[in-house]
């Protein structure tokens, strides 16, 4: 009898470590949501330093920050560093030009942080190439995990202090998910302190519902707002549902091998942090940024599905957008980049938001589109488009002087 008791404690021991292990492994990984409500602490909500009440968020003006880019192995010397400095407007700092009231053409960029450009220096963004190119300043007020709708709010508060002759829209097809979100946790797990307002469209009429956060200090207790957080926001039962981890844990993690590649990729980066040194012939950065873009793909196919169930609405923000350039006197110019993923995806099954750049040139006479998917060819290796490592899927440097020439023509065919 004394046997089978020790095997049966051995089992639910080893049971337990497992599910603890697999819960920590899950935890880390990106398409498994395993909490609701993660807990906001006041260290971290004062870390929330671009709080905005009206958009959710925005950078900051006069600011600067610098970021490692991760071009390093663990306890190799830092040997890659990014600057962000923001001005008195808070735009990202265009070093080519400065701002000029009487110049022959003025030019202002909106958009997520492809706009921004991020994970690059503020003499590489292709806003500074542009300025160079025009001979302007160009203003930057990109903003990270924008979606177009947030983009737009910033624009009609941001023009009437800096008004330009052309504005140029940038954004990633993530977009179609954003302008559905309302707390972005449900669609990035793990992204808590994004809440921000979106649109419907109730009627053929744009209908604003404005961000449930009024003061930065009501994210201390945001499960209060579960009710209003689940009802509008689109992910909630399309997204996060089918991705939030139950118990077992262990049938979750090994579920899907990628699951427990990411884990192992996970465990070698801790190893190599703890221990200072690096394995040999196993890059486990690189492992761990192949594996999740795979993991990627099913986000990609569930965005590439919402431009065919809500592309009337994001056509209504377009339209707002066309409309206002128009009350503004203004030249409206939507531009659509890809992110990594959406690059890889689309190489082999075609743009994810299908004939929506042929739709908006066939409908609006006055709006400029350009779909830098079909500039940007990357020799046939999307890769080199991007930045080789850190947080990764942003353009690099030399990819964003590309587009600064692309966008020039725009501007210079009407001159």
């Amino acid at each position: 009898m004394l046997p089978y008791v020790v095997f049966g404690v051995a089992v639910l021991v080893v049971a337990v470590v497992l599910e603890r292990l697999s819960y920590r492994a899950l935890e880390r990984n990106p398409s498994v949501a395993t909490e609701e409500f993660p807990g906001i602490g006041r260290e971290l909500l004062g870390k929330f330093s671009s709080f905005d009440p009206e958009l959710g968020w925005v950078p900051q003006p006069n600011r600067e920050k610098q970021k490692d880019t991760g071009d390093h192995l663990p306890g190799e010397e830092v040997r890659s560093v990014v600057t962000y400095s923001t001005d008195e407007y808070g735009s990202r700092v265009c070093r080519a030009t400065d701002r000029d009231e009487d110049a022959e053409v003025t030019v202002s960029t909106y958009g997520d942080s492809y706009c921004f450009c991020r994970e690059v220096d503020d003499d590489e963004t292709f806003q500074h190439y542009l300025a160079q190119e025009l001979d302007t300043h160009v203003a930057n007020y990109g903003g990270g995990n924008y979606g177009f709708d947030q983009a737009l709010l910033r624009l009609k508060r941001q023009y009437p202090e800096e008004e330009t002759d052309y504005v140029f829209v940038v954004v990633t097809a993530s977009s179609i998910a954003r302008i559905l979100s309302v707390w972005k946790h449900y669609q990035e797990f793990g992204n808590i302190l994004a809440v921000k307002p979106r649109y419907t469209l109730e009627d053929g009429t744009l209908k604003r519902i404005e961000s449930p956060i009024e003061e930065k200090e009501d994210l201390l207790d945001l499960e209060s707002k579960a009710e209003f957080l689940r009802e509008h926001d689109f992910h909630y039962d399309h997204w996060f549902k089918p991705h939030h981890a139950s118990r077992p844990y262990t049938a979750d993690l090994l579920d899907d091998t990628e699951n427990v590649r990411h884990a192992l990729c996970e465990a070698g980066i801790e190893f190599e942090k703890r221990t200072g040194r690096a394995i040999p012939g196993i890059d486990f950065d690189d492992a761990k940024t192949r594996t999740e873009l795979r993991m990627e793909r099913p986000r990609v196919r569930y965005h590439e599905r919402l431009f065919d169930t809500h592309e009337r609405l994001f056509d209504a923000l377009i339209e707002e957008f066309v409309d206002y350039a128009d009350e503004q006197e203004f030249t409206p110019v939507f531009v659509m980049v890809q992110q990594l993923r959406y690059a890889k995806y689309e190489a082999e099954h075609g743009p994810i938001y299908g004939d929506l750049l042929e739709r908006l040139d066939g409908k609006y006479d006055d709006l400029e589109t350009i779909d830098m998917a079909t500039h940007l060819s990357g020799g046939g290796d999307v890769e080199s488009l991007y930045v080789e490592r850190g947080e990764g899927g942003h353009y690099s440097p030399q990819t964003n002087k590309k587009i600064a020439q692309i966008l020039a023509e725009v501007v210079e065919d009407d001159r």
